[in-house]
């Protein structure tokens, strides 16, 4: 049964997600996850059982169905401050 980690609704809906890890430096995207989503707040879950296809999917040397290429923005405070600058103590 469904219980939301953030809130604790007990209904959820399924969808399908893409997500990009980071494997020893290099980025991965999994494209089409079924995932469990929290209809009050919209957080995503993934059973165990899909965790560990996509793990064997990654690391297990499965053909990627496609190469794309991957704009990269780093995260810029508002202002001119850095984002590291920003958070410093």
């Amino acid at each position: 049964m469904f219980s939301c980690a953030v809130c604790g609704c007990k209904k959820s809906r399924m969808d399908l997600a893409d997500e990009v890890f980071n494997i020893d430096g290099e980025y991965v995207l999994v494209e089409r996850i079924p995932t469990e989503v929290c209809v009050r707040c919209g957080e995503q879950s993934v059973s165990i059982a899909t965790s560990e296809t996509v793990r064997l999917s990654i690391k297990g040397g499965a053909a990627p169905t496609r190469s794309i290429q991957m704009l990269v923005y780093e995260f810029a405070a508002s202002g001119s401050a850095r984002s590291a600058d920003a958070i410093a103590p």
